[in-house]
Order: C-alpha cells, then sequence, then structure tokens
C-alpha cells in the first residue's frame, strides 16, 4: 500500500468542503479510509485544522470532525530533529518545512501531497497537486 503524506491545505480543503477543491482531497481521503492508500498527516495538521475550523463552527463540532479525521490517517510526530531541520532548511514558509521535515522522518513516504507547490519546490520529495496525484494513479 502506497503511504503519502499530505498538506493541510488539502485537509481544510475537505474538512470546509472549499469548493472546487474538496472533491479530489474527499476521493484521497476516502482511499485511506477504505485501505486503499495510506495518509499520513503531521500533528501540527490538527492544530492548524483546529485554529482554521474555530473560525467557521463551535469547539464541539471542530473536535467530533477532527476526530473522525484521525480514524483514518496517520499521524506523525513533529520532531525536535524536524524543527532544527526546518530551521535550517530553504523553505520560506516555516510551516510548510515543517511538513515537509514530519514528512521526510518516514522512510516509506516519497510522495507530500499540497496545492501549495511553490512552496515545497527546495523538497526532495515528489510534490503533486491532489489532482496530479489522483492522475497518477493505477486505473
Amino acid at each position: 500500500m502506497q503511504k503519502v503524506f499530505v498538506d493541510t491545505d488539502v485537509i481544510i480543503d475537505f474538512l470546509i468542503d472549499r469548493k472546487p477543491y474538496s472533491e479530489q482531497a474527499a476521493i484521497i481521503l476516502s482511499l485511506s479510509e477504505y485501505k486503499n492508500i495510506q495518509v499520513c498527516v503531521s500533528t501540527l495538521t490538527f492544530a492548524n485544522c483546529y485554529y482554521i475550523l474555530k473560525k467557521f463552527s463551535s469547539h464541539s463540532k471542530v473536535i467530533a470532525k477532527l476526530s473522525q479525521l484521525a480514524e483514518i490517517v496517520e499521524i506523525a510526530d513533529v520532531t525536535k530533529k524536524a524543527i532544527f531541520n526546518s530551521l535550517k532548511s530553504d523553505f520560506k514558509d516555516f510551516e510548510d518545512a515543517i511538513q515537509n521535515e514530519t514528512a521526510k522522518t518516514d522512510s516509506q513516504i516519497k510522495v507530500l501531497i499540497t496545492r501549495n507547490l511553490k512552496d515545497y519546490k527546495n523538497s526532495d520529495l515528489v510534490i503533486l497537486t491532489p489532482e496530479l496525484y489522483l492522475k497518477s494513479l493505477p486505473k
């Protein structure tokens, strides 16, 4: 089973049904839910999602959504090493650097899925949009 790292922007697309991006995000998370792929996100993703979703909904509804998400994804810890590597990286966006370094801590992860390609141009991973990732899957 392929293991992929999914950036926070894609998760937020799904959780707040941000059109037109939410459909592809939903397909990726459905693939994870049905064990066709393994989606990994960082612990930082949960904090970021809570912060964004809380603007649109109540604490209890946000926690319920995040609890459902936690059931279908693997959650990677943000390590001290990932933080230090992020601080030394050439990434312009520190949060993206942390996501990238967290993804790299798992040798099974070769692909990072994000809509934010430009901020990941310095990554060693294969960086794909949700659309490109879904097109790359065998039919």
